[in-house]
């Protein structure tokens, strides 16, 4: 009986402790990389309908010169991982807390980059719901001709 009893025991232990582990860390990690996206149709839309928006771009200054959004502030703030990189956005602070409208970030690819300066804006006061990261970023946008090509 007592055996019996231990071996439920284990069978719990083996089973549920990881199960729980799983979810506590899922419970923990996905709001720390929860972010919002806009597909590039959505902020095409944007664009061919003027809305007001405040565009940050974070490309290093090579790329931002090949191609960027008309009106794009150029911050080459990536991949926004030191405290220099992430300093370069303070320069959208003043623009951003000057309107209440949508602030669009944009990075070569929509990754990493995009999400250290949305969590850096973030920590610096601007509201989480005007915040948006270019889904597939620069390199994933379809309408080329829409590039401002030169700075």
């Amino acid at each position: 009986m007592m055996q019996l009893r231990e071996e439920k025991q284990i069978v719990i232990t083996r089973l549920f402790l990881p199960l729980f582990l799983m979810l506590f860390v899922l419970m923990v990690a996905v709001p720390a990389i929860a972010a919002n996206y806009v597909k590039p149709d959505e902020f095409k839309q944007w664009l061919d309908g003027n809305r007001k928006m405040v565009i940050v771009d974070v490309q290093p200054a090579a790329e931002f010169a090949q191609h960027h959004f008309k009106e794009a502030i150029e911050t080459n703030a990536f991949p926004g991982k030191t405290d220099e990189e992430k300093m370069r956005l303070d320069r959208t602070l003043p623009v951003i807390n000057a309107s209440e409208s949508a602030v669009v970030i944009v990075c070569p690819r929509g990754g990493g980059g995009a999400k250290n300066a949305y969590e850096y804006l973030k920590s610096k006061g601007v509201a989480e719901q005007r915040l948006h990261i270019l889904e597939k970023g620069i390199e994933g946008w379809p309408y080329k001709e829409m590039f401002i090509t030169h700075r």
